[in-house]
C-alpha cells in the first residue's frame, strides 16, 4: 500500500479516537491562565498515542516528542479559550463536547483544540507507519494565546531553548494553507488636563476634548495607512475611552483611550508610535506601547510588551512549497493558499524568531470566538493526515 492511501485510512480508521480525544478536551473550560485540566488532558492523550516523551514546562505548555533527529518539526495549537460569552446565544451545551451530525460541538473546538488533538492522532499514525530518523516531532499544546499571542513560543525559543526547523500552526484555516497575517500592537494614549469648575469650562483645561480630538483624527489616520497586496491594509481604531473628574459638575482633569493597530507589511511598532505621537504633540499626552505580565497556571510569571509583529512567507517559500506538495499528494488537488485574519503564535514564532511556519487547522474560523462553534469530524480526519503526510514527507 502506498503512503499516501495508508495515511488517509488510518486518519479514517481514528476518526471516532480522534473526535473523543476532542470532546474530553472541550470539557475542560481553559480559559488563559487556567488551563491545567486541558493540559493534563492532553498530555494522558499523547501518552496514550504512545509519544516518546510527554512534558509540561514551567509556564504550562504540553511538549510531546516522537524521535530524536536533527531537523525538529513542531505542530502548534493552543488549549486556551475565550469565555462563554451569553448562554442564551448557544444552541447546545458549549462545553458538553457533544459529537453529532458529524460535527463536535463546543467551545474551542475550531479555536482551537482541533488542531493539536489532530495533531496527536498524526502522532499515533506516526509511530505506526515510521518516518525519517533524521526528524524530531513535536506536538505542542500552548497556554495563553488568548491573552497574550506569541507569548508561549517566546517562553519556548527564550526559556526551553527550542527552536524549530519549522512550525505548522493549526489555528483553523478551513483546511487551506496559510502563509501569513497582520500584526497587532496595543497602545495606549493618556491626556492630562487641569479641572475647573464646570460652571466656568473656560477656567481649565479639558482632558475629554483633547482626547476626543485625539479621536478624530485618529479616525483619519486609519484611511492612510499602508497596503500590501497579499496582507491587506494597516488599521487603527480607538477601542476604548475613559475619563475622570473631581466631580460631574467639573472639568475632566483626564482621560484614555485603547488603541487596537494592526500592522500590515512594512509598518512596526515604532511607525505605529510615531504616528500618534504626532496626533497628540501640542497636547499634555503620553503615547506607551503596554505590557503583559501574568502568573500562568504554574504560578509562574511571565509577559513580554504587546507588539505582535507582522509575518507572511512568500508563496514560493520551500515550506509552502512543502504544504502544498503533502496536500496534493493525499487530496489529490490544489490547496487554496490564503491568509489568517486574526493573529496567531505566528507572531512570535516566525515575526520575532524567523522560523518559517505554515498554518493548516480544521474548522472554519468565522466561528472563533463566536456562540455555536462546532468542527467538522471530517476536517479532523484531514488534518490529522495533513500532519502525518507533512512531517512523512519533509525529507522526500
Amino acid at each position: 500500500m502506498d503512503t499516501n492511501k495508508q495515511i488517509l485510512e488510518l486518519a479514517k480508521k481514528y476518526e471516532n479516537y480522534t473526535a473523543e480525544n476532542l470532546s474530553k478536551l472541550i470539557r475542560h473550560k481553559s480559559l488563559s491562565k487556567e488551563e491545567k485540566g486541558a493540559a493534563d488532558e492532553l498530555k494522558r492523550q499523547m501518552e496514550e498515542a504512545g509519544f516518546d516523551e510527554v512534558r509540561i514546562d514551567k509556564l504550562g505548555n504540553v511538549i510531546g516528542r516522537i524521535g530524536n533527529g536533527s531537523k525538529i518539526i513542531a505542530i502548534d495549537g493552543h488549549i486556551d479559550v475565550v469565555d462563554l460569552g451569553n448562554l442564551d446565544n448557544w444552541e447546545f451545551d458549549p462545553l458538553g463536547g457533544e459529537i453529532k451530525d458529524g460535527y463536535v460541538h463546543g467551545r474551542g473546538s475550531v479555536d482551537q483544540k482541533g488542531g493539536p488533538v489532530a495533531a496527536v492522532t498524526a502522532g499515533k499514525i506516526l509511530k505506526e507507519i515510521g518516518f525519517s530518523e533524521d526528524i524530531t516531532l513535536l506536538v505542542t499544546g500552548t497556554v495563553m494565546e488568548e491573552d497574550c499571542d506569541g507569548l508561549c513560543w517566546k517562553y519556548l525559543v527564550e526559556e526551553e531553548k527550542i527552536k524549530p526547523d519549522a512550525v505548522i500552526i493549526t489555528e483553523p484555516t478551513n483546511l487551506n494553507i496559510y502563509r501569513g497575517h497582520r500584526g497587532r500592537m496595543e497602545i495606549e494614549v493618556e491626556f492630562f488636563g487641569v479641572s475647573a469648575h464646570g460652571s466656568a469650562p473656560e477656567r481649565g483645561q479639558n482632558a475629554i476634548y483633547m482626547a476626543s480630538k485625539a479621536a478624530l483624527e485618529i479616525e483619519k489616520l486609519h484611511e492612510h495607512l499602508a497596503y500590501d497586496e497579499f496582507l491587506g491594509k494597516g488599521s487603527v481604531t480607538v477601542t476604548e475611552f475613559v475619563s475622570q473628574s473631581p466631580s460631574l459638575c467639573a472639568v475632566s482633569d483626564y482621560a484614555k483611550i485603547h488603541l487596537d493597530r494592526r500592522l500590515t507589511w512594512g509598518e512596526n511598532k515604532e511607525l505605529a508610535i510615531d504616528q500618534i505621537r504626532e496626533i497628540v504633540k501640542d497636547m499634555n499626552a503620553t503615547v506607551k506601547l503596554l505590557q503583559y505580565e501574568e502568573t500562568a497556571y504554574t504560578g509562574f510569571k511571565y509577559g513580554m510588551e504587546k507588539y505582535y509583529p507582522t509575518w507572511k512567507l512568500e508563496e514560493d517559500h520551500p515550506l509552502v512549497r512543502k504544504g502544498v506538495e503533502a496536500y496534493k499528494m493525499l487530496f489529490e488537488r490544489d490547496p487554496k493558499v490564503d491568509k489568517w485574519t486574526f493573529s496567531t503564535n505566528g507572531v512570535t514564532i516566525n515575526g520575532y524568531y524567523g522560523i518559517p511556519a505554515i498554518g493548516f487547522g480544521p474548522g472554519n474560523e468565522v466561528l472563533a470566538h463566536a456562540p455555536n462553534e462546532k468542527v467538522p469530524v471530517e476536517h479532523l480526519v484531514k488534518a490529522s493526515a495533513f500532519y502525518a503526510m507533512f512531517v512523512k514527507n519533509f525529507n522526500g
